[in-house]
C-alpha cells in the first residue's frame, strides 16, 4: 500500500542553526516538508537551496515569495508546480499566504499538500482557515476523493476557531504534543490535517531525542505517515 510521510516545520527564517535544522529534517526523512517562515530577504534563495541540499530534498524555488510559506519534496515523489496563494490582510499588516501543490508517488497515487502559517490575530486566523478550505474546494485537483494534507503553524491550539474549522473538514493526524517553544515546549500550535487517506501514524516524538532541536528553530517539527 502506498505511503506518504509529511512533515511540517517552522524554520524561523533560518535565523538559528541551519545545519542543525537540516539534521533534524534528515532524521525525519519526509517525502514532503511543509515549511513556514522561509527567509525572504534579497538573496535568500541561495540559503534555501543550500538548506534543501543539506536535507536531501528538492526546492522548486518558486515559493515563499508572498509570506514565507513553502515546501520541499524528496526524490521518490514528483511535485507539480507549487503556488503561493495570497490571503487578505489589512494595510501594513504582515502578508499571509498558503503554498499548495500536488505530489505523485511512484505507483501513480496523487495527493494535494498545503503549507499554512496563520495570523497572530484570532479573528483573522478563522477567516483565513475558511478561505483556504473554500479555495481548495474549488480547485479541480482536490475535489472528490483526492487525498489532501494541510499542515503548518496555526498560532493557536485546539480551542481556536481556525483549528476547529480545519478539524471540521479534515482529520487531525499529527501527534498531540507541545511544539512551541522548542527549548521548553508547552503550546501545541503546529499540526497536520488530512482527508482521503486509509490510515495515519503520527510521528513518534522519541525520534527527536538527541537531535539539536533547540538550536534548529523555536518550533518543533510535526510529521505523520499516511497510507493512501
Amino acid at each position: 500500500m502506498p505511503s506518504l510521510r509529511v512533515a511540517s516545520y517552522n524554520l524561523r527564517g533560518l535565523k538559528d542553526d541551519a545545519g542543525a535544522a537540516a539534521e533534524v529534517v534528515r532524521a525525519l526523512a519526509p517525502d514532503v516538508l511543509l515549511l513556514q517562515e522561509v527567509p525572504r530577504y534579497p538573496g535568500s534563495g541561495y540559503a534555501i537551496s543550500a538548506f534543501a541540499r543539506s536535507c536531501d530534498l528538492l526546492w522548486s524555488g518558486r515559493t515563499r515569495l508572498v509570506s514565507g510559506t513553502g515546501l520541499m519534496t524528496a526524490l521518490r515523489v514528483t511535485a507539480a508546480d507549487s503556488q503561493d496563494r495570497r490571503l487578505a490582510v489589512g494595510l501594513r499588516e504582515n502578508p499571509r499566504s498558503y503554498t499548495v501543490t500536488q505530489v505523485r508517488l511512484p505507483d501513480g497515487t496523487t495527493a494535494g499538500v498545503v503549507s499554512i502559517h496563520l495570523s497572530l490575530r484570532p479573528e483573522q486566523r478563522a477567516v483565513h482557515a475558511r478561505t483556504v478550505l473554500a479555495e481548495l474546494a474549488q480547485d479541480p485537483r482536490f475535489t472528490g476523493e483526492e487525498v489532501l494534507v494541510v499542515g503548518g503553524d496555526l498560532n493557536e491550539g485546539r480551542d481556536g476557531q481556525a483549528w476547529g474549522t480545519l478539524g471540521g473538514t479534515l482529520v487531525e493526524v499529527s501527534a498531540e504534543r507541545p511544539t512551541f517553544p522548542a527549548h521548553q515546549p508547552h503550546r501545541y500550535i503546529d499540526a497536520i490535517f488530512a482527508r482521503g487517506h486509509r490510515a495515519a501514524t503520527p510521528g513518534d516524538p522519541a525520534l527527536l531525542e538527541g537531535l539539536p532541536v533547540t538550536r534548529a528553530s523555536d518550533h518543533l517539527p510535526v510529521w505523520v505517515d499516511l497510507e493512501l
